[in-house]
Order: C-alpha cells, then sequence, then structure tokens
C-alpha cells in the first residue's frame, strides 16, 4: 500500500488538457486574500478551487489537476514550499503552474521559488496587474509544453 494520495479520482472539472476554461486554485490560510484573489478572478475567464490549509490544497491538485495554483508558502499541515516541491517532482503535474504568493521578500522569493520549481512568485502585497500578468504568462506556457 502506498503512502501517495489516491489521484485514480475523476476530477468534475474534466482533463485539465481539455478544459475550455483554466482551473485554478487558490492555496492561502488568509480569508482575507481568498476573498480577494476569488474577487479578482471572478472577473477573468476561469474556473476557482480554495484551499485554506496545505492538506486540502495538495488534495485539491491531486484530486482536480488544476491548470495554474496560487500558493502561500506560510499555512498550516504543509506550507506552500512543501506541496510546490511534490507537484514539481511528479510528472503527472508537469501542466499544473505554479506561481507562490508570499510575504517572504522579494529577495528571499526570488532566490527560493526556483529551488523548489515554482514557475512564479509575486510578493504580498501583491499589485493586480502583476498578478494578472504572470498568471496569464504560466498559464500560457503551460499550454504550449509538448504532452
Amino acid at each position: 500500500m502506498s503512502d501517495e494520495p489516491d489521484s485514480g479520482e475523476a476530477s468534475p472539472y474534466g482533463d485539465p488538457l481539455e478544459r475550455e476554461r483554466p482551473l485554478i486554485l487558490i492555496a492561502d490560510d488568509d480569508p482575507e486574500i481568498r476573498r480577494l484573489l476569488v474577487a479578482f478572478f471572478g472577473d477573468q475567464d476561469c474556473d476557482l478551487i480554495e484551499s485554506s490549509d496545505g492538506a486540502s490544497a495538495l488534495e485539491n491538485i491531486i484530486v482536480n489537476r488544476p491548470n495554474l495554483v496560487v500558493l502561500d508558502v506560510m499555512m498550516p499541515e504543509l506550507n506552500g514550499w512543501q506541496i510546490c516541491k511534490y507537484v514539481k517532482s511528479h510528472d503527472e503535474y508537469d501542466d499544473v503552474g505554479v506561481i507562490m504568493l508570499t510575504a517572504i521578500g522579494p529577495v528571499n522569493n526570488e532566490l527560493t521559488s526556483p529551488l523548489f520549481g515554482a514557475d512564479d512568485y509575486i510578493d504580498k502585497p501583491f499589485d493586480f496587474d502583476e498578478l494578472e500578468f504572470k498568471v496569464r504568462k504560466v498559464l500560457a506556457e503551460k499550454r504550449r509544453q509538448p504532452a
């Protein structure tokens, strides 16, 4: 018996490569940040799911295979770096983009995010124009990857 979570369940959102709209997971333990992000993404052409801790974020990734995860670093259960490392070390999640959303500061972010394989990062407090740019960039990069 494996300690790996079961990814055999079919996502209610369908196959990630065949979705008409990207599925974005917002994972942050701060309800105010999640509320702001949900309001922001509500104006975008996407579907949203949310997680308030690292364990539920990882479960959402495994079950739903979002096209993009906007991932806080400091969360209960599992931290964002652990989740990012898991996603980036499993080939079945190659098409999942990860943007780290943190308050650790731009220098630490710039040095640490690539070590764990994050596709990009944004510092809190964040600018919505920068967030939109990075979300579009990572989603476009993931769509261009060979299958």
